[in-house]
């Protein structure tokens, strides 16, 4: 095979820019190779160009498909739209897809519409409740039914698709790529991170508490019920700093300013770039989060991390014993944090090794897909 192969990545969040950025600049060792071509679906504008700028990446098609308060129906046309146009532009090869957004679904359909191989990177993560998480467990699902080559990070995602038929053959165990991505910061890196803190007066020691809270399925009355379990913890334990970078969505955003905004032990801050994130990942003595991305980085850090979900499709950090589901339920979470925050940070760190890889998926990932072709 001689000619070069034109990779078409498709993303549109933070998450998925963090976790494609290790093979986008994999694959961009071999250009004799490859010709690679980055598509961002802007299905979160501010958040991905400022992540893959962290990573010296530039997108090379920009969708801009978001609106203010858009149905899931409505963006879904709306990318579904633009990326048939990007398909006319460009002769495509593959495409590659993260994760289990929105973009991913409609990647994927594009790539599938078109019978051009589509590459699913982060494959098989499962919970089986098609509403939790909502509506990313079902465009998961989907997207295994047309995926070429699907890259789980675990044996269990592995397992999961062929429980559902996937043949073996498409399937490939690599690790998580976003230990990789991990992997990319470098110590002065981190260490200036630490400066963004210094500037907002946050002081950062043994008794910081890291929240994140966005999830689709925990609006209404389960963030009411978190900023509950917040609001108490933040009073019992006000030595401790809590800090919270507040997702966009006003869902989300508009309850917690509202509620949280006056304690001075808490700080509500705009959505942190990634290293600032794992600076307080690095640094934190509990998380408490919904997002996915947080469950397979903390254990690198050995930081207890409690899951503000009813379901996780993470499976592996559970059994490790090195974070734990305490849903939207206000009881649990207190009791959990309590367990944490009244012991001193040494006592808290975890030993297990991190379940989800070990720093070396995109090397694994590019070879495989190299492999691929070489055999077509």
């Amino acid at each position: 095979m001689s000619n070069k192969k034109n990779i078409l990545f498709i993303f549109g969040t933070r998450p998925e820019v963090i976790k494609l950025a290790p093979v986008i600049l994999e694959l961009k060792k071999y250009p004799n190779k490859y010709n690679v071509i980055v598509c961002n679906t802007e299905q979160q504008k501010e958040l991905s160009n400022q992540t893959l700028s962290y990573f010296g990446l530039k997108a090379d098609i920009n969708l801009d498909v978001m609106r203010p308060n858009q149905t899931l129906s409505e963006v879904q046309s709306r990318i579904l739209t633009a990326l048939n146009q990007v398909y006319n532009d460009y002769t495509i090869d593959a495409t590659v897809v993260q994760g289990d957004t929105m973009t991913v679904l409609c990647g994927a359909l594009s790539s599938f519409y078109r019978k051009i191989p589509v590459f699913h990177v982060e494959a098989g993560l499962r919970s089986y409740d098609i509403y939790e998480p909502f509506p990313e467990e079902v465009m998961r699902q989907m997207t295994s039914r047309v995926t070429e080559l699907n890259f789980a990070p675990t044996e269990k995602n592995r397992q999961a698709l062929l429980k559902e038929n996937i043949d073996s053959d498409k399937i490939f165990v690599t690790g998580n790529t976003v230990i990789d991505a991990l992997f990319c910061l470098s110590d002065d890196t981190i260490q200036n991170a630490g400066q963004y803190f210094v500037d907002h007066n946050i002081i950062i020691n043994d008794e910081l508490v890291l929240i994140t809270a966005h999830r689709r399925e925990n609006h209404g009355e389960r963030i009411n019920r978190i900023i509950d379990a917040i609001e108490y913890l933040a009073k019992e334990y006000n030595t401790h700093t809590f800090v919270i970078p507040v997702h966009p969505n006003p869902n989300v955003k508009d309850k917690i300013y509202s509620r949280l905004k006056n304690y001075e032990n808490v700080r509500l801050l705009a959505p942190l770039d990634y290293p600032n994130l794992v600076y307080l990942m690095k640094h934190a003595k509990l998380i408490l989060t919904d997002s996915g991305g947080i469950q397979e980085e903390a254990p690198s850090f050995g930081c207890p991390t409690l899951v503000m979900r009813y379901e996780t499709e993470r499976q592996e950090g559970i059994d490790a014993g090195v974070s734990k589901l305490v849903g939207a339920d206000y009881e649990k979470i207190i009791s959990e944090a309590e367990n944490i925050l009244s012991n001193s940070f040494l006592a808290t760190r975890l030993k297990a090794q991190n379940p989800y890889g070990n720093g070396r998926s995109a090397d694994a990932i590019e070879k495989i897909i190299w492999n691929y072709f070489s055999v077509k």
